[in-house]
């Protein structure tokens, strides 16, 4: 188990094998979460990191308004219409 001190002024170093399993270098920033009274250290990632995340292999992209035509086929199949 890896321990590390709180200085006065709240900060700490993260252990070295802790930064290595998060994958982190110097600048990278982290986030935390706190769930039930625990709290989870992530590597925060940019939103740019994201790209591609939904690709799948021969799937044509799909424009804003292929997509604004699907909801708004699937709401009216729905009886969601709006009127």
């Amino acid at each position: 188990m890896q321990e590390s001190t709180v200085t006065v002024k709240g900060q700490t170093t993260l252990p070295r094998d802790v930064r290595a399993a998060l994958g982190l270098t110097s600048g990278d920033r982290v986030r935390y979460v706190i769930l039930d009274g625990e709290v989870r250290i992530v590597k925060a990632r940019s939103v740019k990191d994201l790209r591609g995340a939904l690709v799948r292999s021969g799937q044509k992209p799909v424009s804003l308004d292929e997509m604004d035509e699907a909801i708004a086929g699937g709401a009216t199949e729905s009886g969601m219409s709006g009127a």
